[in-house]
C-alpha cells in the first residue's frame, strides 16, 4: 500500500488528547501502523542511572500516535486534508491533497 504520510510531513492531530496539535512527522512505522510526530504524545520516562556516563532521571519524549489520527497540512490552506494519488504523464505516482487538488512533493 502506497505511504499517505511520510516522514518529514508536516501533520495536524485530529482525535486524542493532543487534538489540534501540530508538528513535523519524525518516523513511520507502517507495519504498526504508527507514526512519531514531533512535539505531540509527549511521554514521561524514568531512567535509571547507568554508570558515569548517562546520568537518571526523568525525560520527556514524543510517543507514537496510530496513523488514524493524524492528517497531513495541506501547503496551499494550511489545513487538515486527505490524500489522494494521482499518475502524471511523465508515468510518476504522486500524493495529491483531496481539498485543493494541489500535488505534495516529498
Amino acid at each position: 500500500m502506497a505511504a499517505r504520510i511520510r516522514k518529514g510531513d508536516r501533520v495536524q492531530v485530529i482525535s486524542g488528547a493532543d487534538k489540534g496539535k501540530r508538528g513535523e512527522v519524525l518516523r513511520v512505522m507502517p507495519r504498526d501502523g504508527r507514526a512519531l510526530v514531533q512535539g505531540v504524545a509527549i511521554a514521561t520516562r524514568h531512567l535509571k542511572p547507568r554508570g558515569a556516563s548517562q546520568p537518571g532521571g526523568i525525560e520527556r519524549r514524543e510517543a507514537t500516535i496510530d496513523l488514524s489520527n493524524i492528517m497531513l497540512i495541506d501547503p496551499a490552506t494550511d489545513k487538515p486534508t486527505r490524500i489522494g494519488f494521482k499518475i502524471l504523464d511523465d508515468g510518476r505516482k504522486v500524493r495529491v491533497a483531496k481539498s485543493s487538488g494541489q500535488v505534495i512533493e516529498k
